[in-house]
């Protein structure tokens, strides 16, 4: 009887400390983000209909696995009409120390931290690229994702592609923290 109750107690032991690392303790936030919201216009694409003013909000970041090596910042739309999402911007080799980046930072004259840079996104540019779903198409669900990395820098450039720099993520993922926004017109 005794050796039932002490193997998955000894088993409790090895197991929490490597899932607390994944229990929730990583979050992101924005104040221009709310989940059940719709995007606010600053935020929204300016261009192919939409009338936003294309500026990527602030983020912040906090509760990250002490392993990490660097930051990811993705914004994603897996709703868009083109059988694979849409890669609306893509920050990589933000160093471990940082824990925000700037409303703007994402636009023409933004500061990324370096060796921090952006990849090309599915509007064929470097940058942030707002959120603006097809008249008439359900709303959209756009996902802005802090990921923790295991590596300084991911083997991507600023011509990276976003499937190429979603490969490397998933590659060096030690965590990730969402917030997602419905957004239709």
């Amino acid at each position: 009887m005794r050796i039932k109750i002490i193997l998955p107690v000894t088993l409790l032991i090895f197991l929490v400390p490597a899932w607390s690392s994944f229990a929730g303790n990583f979050i992101l936030s924005s104040p221009q983000l709310s989940p059940g919201h719709p995007i606010q216009a600053d935020q929204m694409l300016n261009g192919f209909g939409c009338q936003g003013r294309n500026i990527s909000p602030e983020l912040h970041w906090s509760g990250e696995p002490g392993q990490t090596k660097s930051f990811a910042v993705t914004v994603y739309d897996p709703d868009a009409p083109t059988g694979s999402g849409w890669w609306h911007w893509l920050v990589i080799n933000i160093p471990a120390t940082i824990h925000t980046l700037p409303s703007g930072s994402g636009n023409p004259g933004g500061i990324l931290p370096p060796p921090g840079i952006q990849t090309r996104t599915d509007f064929g540019k470097l940058g942030y690229g707002g959120p603006c779903p097809p008249a008439g198409d359900p709303p959209h669900h756009y996902t802005f994702t802090i990921w923790a990395l295991d590596t300084e820098k991911l083997p991507s450039n600023p011509d990276s592609s976003g499937a190429m720099v979603g490969f490397f993520l998933h590659q060096h993922q030690l965590a990730k923290a969402e917030i997602t926004i419905v957004h239709g017109r």
